[in-house]
């Protein structure tokens, strides 16, 4: 049994047919939220969503096989991990009290098309990978933040209240500049009582949107770049005595399957 099941979670095609479910959950999902075609076909979006579910839970049940009884190297492994509770959520009974819920674990599905393709998980990776420098950015933003924010209530607060009037909402508007979203609005409006406001708001754009901004795409490029370089240390390890065996009885299926071809052509 664990043969068969290693077998078939090894076989080239199985990993692009779960990605071909997950794209057609995605699709039943989308389609959810028209409400005449839910009107006409609902029986058959359930009975779609619970095809696939029974895909998932076979998918799951043949990789735990595959590894048995080291079931560490399944739940050891995070994307598997993530998608096994998927599983388990998407079981809980669709019921009044667990209705919305059971929609939103739905749509989480969705996610195991990240987990499904290794370039996407790279990327989730780096990113996850580029919390902590991130996290020094984001100190850094926020204390530009805060001196403009005192700076523009001092200046402005008084002829602009709306936006400046106090520190909450200056921030809220250099949160608004700093997306480049109305704020020439906002510069004209200060420039009315003050001609020289556009050093203050052209000086923050570009602190705030092009230097910081820069500074995250700088963090992560350079968290990917390292990715890259653990994936290809992992990919250029030796092979272990397993990895071998694996190889070597792979082999030998393959040329007893050729010696059956040749013996039916002669």
């Amino acid at each position: 049994m664990k043969a068969f099941a290693k077998r078939i979670v090894e076989a080239p095609w199985f990993e692009p047919f779960m990605i071909g479910l997950i794209l057609v959950n995605a699709v039943l999902i989308g389609l959810e939220t028209s409400r005449e075609f839910v009107e006409r076909y609902d029986g058959w979006l359930h009975t779609g969503n619970d095809i696939i579910l029974v895909f998932f839970i076979i998918e799951a049940a043949l990789k735990i096989t595959a590894v048995a009884p080291r079931l560490k190297l399944y739940f050891g492994d995070g994307w598997n991990l993530f998608d096994f509770s998927i599983i388990v959520l998407s079981l809980m009974p669709a019921t009044d009290d667990f209705a919305l819920v059971a929609r939103l674990v739905r749509i989480l599905r969705v996610l195991r098309l990240v987990s499904a393709i290794p370039q996407l998980r790279l990327i989730v990776a780096t990113l996850v990978r580029s919390i902590p420098s991130m996290a020094h950015v984001i100190l850094l933003m926020s204390v530009i933040f805060y001196i403009y924010a005192v700076t523009g209530f001092h200046l402005f607060g008084d002829d602009d209240p709306e936006h400046w009037g106090s520190l909450g909402t200056s921030l809220l508007t250099l949160f608004q500049i700093v997306t480049l979203e109305g704020w020439v609005e906002v510069m004209n409006t200060a420039m009315e009582e003050n001609p020289w406001a556009w050093i203050y708001f052209v000086s923050f754009v570009l602190l705030g949107t092009f230097v910081v901004l820069n500074l995250f795409i700088a963090v992560v490029i350079n968290n990917l770049e390292q990715s890259k370089m653990e994936q290809l240390e992992e990919l250029t390890k030796p092979a272990t005595h397993e990895e071998v065996l694996k190889e070597l009885d792979r082999t030998r299926r393959a040329l007893q399957d050729l010696q059956r071809k040749i013996a039916r052509l002669t």
